[in-house]
């Protein structure tokens, strides 16, 4: 698509993150679920198709554009960005990608179209970064294929109609696009710090047969091309994520930092915040750089794309926790209150320190890469 065209889109989507998202967040927050008249706006605008070819209804943005979607949804609200990342990156591009074409022209429309809504099925009760090792199983009987265990933390797991489920035989990881009518049965988890209003679930499959043209990819190469196509995916949505929550407390910030006086003039004129609000602003600008370069390694399939993803995802998702403390404490006391954006943002931020690989695990892929490449 054209650069102009590209251009157009994120115009339009940060007016409409603007005027239909950005108002309702703390509503989706505490009433623990984005609304389905929102959903239904977003496959109307195409939005849950960003990615997706023209030929399946998608507005086929490149990495860099969709990057810069991805900041516009999760600056106005970090639920919805997590259906665009979920549904659009780890399921939908993981169908592109390895799905056969029965596969790509069965589900991809409909996804595009929001007529039906997917989920992610890795993590479970006691795997969580040791994907390798899950727990659910699967066997061939015939023609069909019968699963069997938990899934947990499943991001729009209560939601989805369709779930990309890993499960293994043996030794053999192989993944599946499970219907939820084929009896699949899910939990809501409540009580979350953050991704309140993003359906997050535990999912049960009790013998749950499903046919054998619903394996996705090839039979044993679950893990190692799929799962980390998705994941890889995944990791560049939630890199732009971390700027999206750090540009939106560094705004809520300097708007209350203007406003509020203490001492008799304005919290901007006092150096100390003048401090925070510059780190801030500087770390946003290296953390977007880093983004732009891995969306722009991607487009040209440059053969580090994925570690400089990872090191973006590591990154971002380090500044962000940083300024929202430091929105935090800007707000002081007000900081502490839900009627404050930074509150939600600051539990918001905490949750990508974790997801899509935690930060830990992340500095040891980046460890790896520099002891080779520095060597």
């Amino acid at each position: 698509m054209g650069r102009l065209y590209q251009e157009n889109i994120i115009e339009e989507v940060t007016k409409f993150a603007s005027s239909e998202i950005r108002p309702y967040a703390t509503e989706f927050d505490a009433n623990e679920a984005i609304s389905q008249d929102l959903i239904d706006k977003l496959a109307l605008k195409g939005y849950l198709a960003s990615t997706f070819p023209k030929k399946y209804g998608g507005l086929e943005l490149d990495p860099v554009h969709y990057g810069l979607f991805t900041e516009e949804i999760g600056k106005a609200c970090c639920s919805t960005r997590s259906l665009i990342t979920v549904h659009t990156s780890l399921v939908g591009e993981s169908i592109l990608r390895w799905g056969t074409e029965e596969q790509k022209n069965k589900w991809i429309p409909l996804m595009g179209r929001g007529k039906v809504i997917s989920a992610f099925g890795l993590t479970e009760p006691d795997i969580g970064t040791d994907a390798r090792n899950i727990q659910t199983t699967y066997i061939k009987s015939g023609k069909k294929y019968i699963i069997n265990g938990k899934k947990k933390w499943i991001t729009f797991g209560d939601r989805a109609d369709l779930f990309l489920i890993v499960a293994r035989n043996d030794k053999e990881i192989s993944t599946f696009l499970v219907e939820r009518n084929s009896g699949v049965k899910t939990n809501r988890i409540t009580g979350l710090l953050a991704s309140r209003a993003a359906y997050i679930a535990e999912i049960e499959l009790e013998n749950v047969e499903i046919p054998e043209e619903n394996l996705l990819g090839k039979e044993g190469s679950g893990f190692t091309y799929v799962v980390n196509t998705a994941l890889d995916h995944g990791r560049y949505s939630i890199a732009w994520a971390g700027v999206a929550i750090a540009q939106a407390a560094l705004e809520e910030m300097i708007s209350y930092s203007r406003t509020r006086k203490q001492f008799g003039q304005k919290l901007h004129n006092f150096q100390f915040i003048q401090g925070m609000i510059g780190n801030a602003v500087t770390k946003i600008h290296a953390a977007r750089a880093l983004c732009l370069k891995a969306g722009e390694m991607r487009m040209i399939k440059h053969q580090d794309a994925i570690m400089e993803t990872t090191i973006a995802k590591y990154f971002t998702s380090k500044i962000a926790m940083d300024i929202t403390i430091d929105a935090v404490q800007v707000h002081g006391g007000n900081g502490c209150c839900n009627k404050y954006n930074v509150e939600r943002l600051f539990r918001e931020a905490k949750i990508l320190e974790i997801i899509e690989g935690t930060s830990q695990i992340q500095q040891e892929i980046i460890s790896s890469y520099g002891l080779r490449k520095y060597y």
